[in-house]
């Protein structure tokens, strides 16, 4: 990543060495020049970031990985109506995160846009369980006789109401706890750099167990014991979640909103419209650039790409400036250098953020029909055993790999190739996600491989899929977290919350993308005979 960072300003390094642990304290609350002094505590404020974002996600992600059963079995929902139930409601909170990055870095700021959204996820939570423990808010169980009963309008309505607080949860802690974790970290300083890299990795690896833990122990209580139980549980753990964020509160480094990007974008964007037939100038000098206002935003520096947008910042004799002489009368007719560079750094993540859905896309198929091809395998450790792995748990070894990568990537990989680069991380955040990139084509290649091999075995042993799922976890390791940092790094303070947006705004594109593909597909298989295409039988979903 040697892309136009954030000029920052020369700050006076207050740290200790400790292998990229941060520890920056002031004790003054404003410099000579009147700037807020952030109190940086690092590593002491992470547990309860951390904690936070792992009980958060052991609570959500059990409950939604296995709502589409409780949609069917409990609901009596059909399966194509829970599908459309499902795939709205997981589409929407992808979504919301635009929604919630907006009012974080414009009005209400990352700590209090947080608050809110956990205390909505755990009333989201309370309120799905309370349709499973409370009989007047479910549909009865089904008849002797197989006859099924739906739900009323009004069990329908609760569902709904947990599903809408669900949803605001995820819109606000989605796009911000990534970015409110790394601003406990001192950007200006070597050791708070290293501190942020680190938690990245860090707040993956936390976040995989969670996910490994949702997949088994929680899966397994709300299908093999009772649903109002299984979600009981995750409730709680969301109760904890709640009460460790608030507890680190005294610690926390809060940035202010800064108002919104999404406008300073439009006034770009207009201004260089309204201004295209105009010649540009190679003199940066005559460029409208103010001096630096913000407090708490870095200024960045000139950059001479996508110099079409400077003119933007380019006076005419119909600009004009307040009294003050440094602001425009017009933003949308004159902008800053500052504005014009930030919409640059939009600019420059858009191929990257491109690859970065087509690479979900490939996950998101692999995760999928893994499930299918399990199926049509031998699922027994050993021949004489009658115990079948769970056809759903072969994801389980993809986060097995992701688990086990990531400590030994931060402690022994990357200051193993600092030696060698002498760069902070070993390599560049794109070389990183270059890396995960070429790591899921052979994932997809070693996948292709072992389908041509069950469609021609009777009964394929299941391991032989194991690969696949661990190279998977290893591209991810390398990819999903490199973007997630690389979006994090790539945009100034205040739209922080939008590079976390950014990130599942392209899991939810490659999720509709993946759909796609799955239609595609199908027509492309599909037989004149009446016989089964690849997808619905002839294939993955059936014998070969």
């Amino acid at each position: 990543m040697d892309a136009a960072m954030p000029d920052l300003p020369p700050q006076q390094d207050e740290h200790n060495h400790n292998d990229g642990i941060s520890m920056e304290k002031t004790t003054t609350d404003e410099t000579s020049s009147g700037e807020p002094v952030r109190n940086y505590r690092g590593w002491k404020a992470m547990p309860y970031v951390i904690g936070n974002e792992t009980f958060e996600k052991l609570g959500t992600l059990g409950t939604l990985w296995n709502l589409l059963v409780y949609l069917t079995t409990v609901y009596h929902i059909k399966s194509v109506n829970a599908a459309t139930i499902l795939n709205f409601f997981s589409g929407t909170s992808n979504l919301a995160t635009i929604l919630g990055a907006f009012i974080s870095d414009t009005y209400l700021g990352r700590y209090t846009t947080l608050a809110a959204a956990t205390i909505a996820s755990f009333i989201g939570m309370v309120l799905l369980t309370l349709t499973a423990a409370l009989h007047s808010l479910h549909p009865p169980a089904c008849a002797s006789n197989g006859q099924c009963e739906g739900p009323t309008p009004s069990q329908l309505a609760a569902l709904m109401v947990s599903f809408f607080f669900l949803i605001v949860g995820a819109g606000g802690i989605r796009p911000c706890n990534l970015a409110f974790g790394a601003d406990q970290f001192n950007p200006r300083t070597a050791d708070g750099r290293r501190g942020i890299a680190s938690f990245f990795n860090w707040y993956y690896f936390t976040f995989t167990i969670a996910m490994m833990l949702s997949a088994t122990v929680i899966i397994y209580l709300q299908s093999d014991v009772n649903w109002a139980l299984g979600l009981a549980v995750p409730a709680v753990l969301m109760g904890l979640s709640c009460v460790l964020f608030f507890m680190g509160t005294r610690l926390y480094v809060c940035v202010r909103p800064e108002g919104s990007p999404f406008t300073s974008f439009a006034q770009v964007l207009i201004a260089a419209s309204r201004k295209r037939r105009l010649r540009r100038s190679h003199n940066t000098f005559e460029l409208f650039d103010p001096p630096h206002q913000s407090k708490l935003v870095s200024k960045l520096a000139y950059t001479d790409q996508f110099t079409c947008l400077d003119k933007a910042a380019m006076r005419t004799t119909k600009d004009v400036l307040c009294s003050d002489e440094k602001t425009s009368a017009n933003p949308w007719r004159l902008c800053t250098v500052q504005q014009v560079e930030e919409v640059k750094c939009l600019a420059r993540i858009i191929p990257v953020w491109l690859s970065g859905i087509v690479y979900f896309v490939v996950i998101t198929q692999l995760g999928t029909y893994v499930v299918f091809q399990a199926a049509q395998t031998d699922r027994r450790i050993i021949k004489s055993a009658s115990f079948q792995i769970p056809q759903g748990s072969f994801i389980v070894f993809q986060m097995l790999a992701l688990t086990v990568w990531i400590p030994v990537y931060d402690r022994v990989m990357v200051p193993t190739l600092f030696r060698f680069t002498k760069r902070e991380g070993g390599i560049t955040l794109l070389q990183r996600i270059g890396i995960g990139l070429a790591l899921s084509v052979v994932t997809m290649l070693v996948s292709a491989a072992v389908e041509h091999r069950r469609r021609r075995t009777a009964m394929m042993s299941c391991f032989w899929l194991v690969p696949q799922q661990l190279i998977a976890g290893l591209s991810e390791a390398f990819a999903a977290i490199g973007l997630i940092e690389f979006y994090y790094r790539q945009f100034p303070e205040n739209m922080r919350s939008v590079a976390g947006a950014f990130f599942f705004l392209g899991l939810g594109l490659a999720s509709f993308a993946s759909g796609l593909m799955v239609i595609a597909v199908h027509r492309a298989t599909s037989r004149r005979d009446g016989r089964p295409d690849w997808l619905g039988g002839g294939g993955v979903g059936g014998g070969g």
